[in-house]
């Protein structure tokens, strides 16, 4: 297993942008659940909670093409330095907003600052290993490699800001997240050896999301991202009605740890099915997965299931982005690989709200339900358009 990703950090300044990519994309598992943990607590609403995290993962979804073409265009230094020192001012407003008790709409007006200005960071990472890597076989390694440290910080991001909201303060998750996400960022954009070159295009060039298949990819991932934001939010409540609020970050640990080993798996197989075939038939064992979750009652059980739910989670993602860095222009990629995490922003969004409705109306098992219907839409939305994710090169 190891020998793909052998020799994938030799290049010079390639530990520099890995390590502090993982740094400053830290806060992505803790943000949302940071906020529905310190929000419920003032507020003892799931409801509102979770609408303050879907108001920031919309301004994030919204927002993150829009940077990203930026980046294509000027260079990921210029940009990211300005955005990160503005996402941490309004994180920090956020906070204080909590602190002082302003009203509601201070906390929503905080998070869309906090959303607009966050940075797809995986985007820029993957950008990375794709300027550096283009056109060889290291490719499927690298991207691999970097959907499975996404899952170590989603292992390790939601247990650390649930223990630290839980037993320390409910503050001092979303402390520890605006510490990494400005310290990552700024380290990132140092190592300026290794960013993709400016790239300004024709300024009058179109969208990727304008083709067929980024635009499939996008739905899907909508989908999963509702899933994402869903479960998340039901399982802080699944775990408070079971007495054992401090597990909720262990549970979506364990859904994590299931995506980590099956993309360390899937990074190392040489495959000889296509990767539209690949994608499809991950969302379908993805949705598989997540039908036994509702009928859980016991924490210890839930999660195995988590586990076990999260083991196709990687394989989609890693295929995903791959079939964008075979489908979109050199010039647009970032943006590209942007609009993915945007639908995952979008659909997380939905998923936090609905599930915060669901969970308060009919609790937190029931409202799992709605994780399992959207993770059968991504799969109807995949194998229906799978004809427009066909890449015009071989498959690897």
């Amino acid at each position: 297993m190891v020998g793909p990703y052998r020799g994938l950090f030799n290049a010079p300044g390639v530990k520099g942008f890995v390590i502090a990519g993982f740094v400053g994309r830290m806060p992505m598992s803790m943000l949302g659940i940071g906020m529905i943990l310190l929000i419920e607590t003032l507020t003892d609403s799931y409801a509102m909670a979770g609408a303050v995290a879907a108001t920031f993962n919309v301004a994030f979804a919204v927002a993150g093409p829009l940077s990203a073409r930026l980046v294509d265009r000027y260079g990921q230094a210029r940009v990211i330095v300005p955005l990160v020192l503005a996402h941490g001012a309004a994180l920090t407003g956020m906070m204080l907003c909590a602190v002082f008790g302003t009203p509601p709409w201070t906390l929503f007006a905080a998070a869309v600052a906090a959303g607009a200005t966050a940075i797809s960071l995986g985007s820029l990472v993957r950008a990375r290993w794709s300027h550096l890597l283009a056109g060889s076989a290291g490719l499927h390694a690298a991207f691999s490699f970097e959907s499975v440290a996404d899952e170590v910080i989603f292992v390790g991001g939601p247990a650390l800001v649930t223990l630290l909201a839980t037993m320390i303060n409910p503050y001092a998750g979303l402390i520890v997240a605006l510490v990494c996400t400005i310290g990552g960022t700024l380290a990132f954009a140092l190592q300026r050896g290794t960013q993709p070159p400016a790239r300004p295009g024709d300024r009058n060039s179109g969208s990727p999301i304008t083709i067929p298949g980024v635009a499939l990819l996008s739905c899907s991932f909508l989908a999963m991202g509702a899933v994402f934001g869903s479960v998340d939010l039901i399982t802080v409540a699944f775990s408070e009605e079971h007495g054992a609020l401090s597990a909720a970050g262990l549970l979506l640990a364990a859904f994590a740890g299931g995506s980590l080993v099956s993309g360390l798996w899937y990074g190392a197989r040489q495959w000889k099915i296509s990767l539209r075939q690949r994608f499809v038939r991950a969302l379908a064992v993805f949705a598989l997965g997540l039908a036994p979750i509702a009928l859980i009652g016991d924490i210890r059980v839930m999660a195995v299931a988590l586990f076990l739910a999260g083991l196709a989670i990687s394989p989609t993602i890693i295929t995903g982005y791959t079939l964008i860095e075979r489908l979109v222009p050199t010039h647009l990629l970032t943006e590209g690989m942007a609009w993915i995490s945007t639908s995952v922003g979008f659909g997380v969004a939905l998923g936090a709200w609905a599930g915060g409705r669901l969970t308060d109306s009919f609790g937190a098992s029931n409202a799992y339900g709605f994780s399992f219907a959207c993770a059968l839409l991504a799969v109807a939305i995949g194998v229906g358009g799978s004809a427009w994710l066909r890449t015009p090169v071989a498959q690897q």
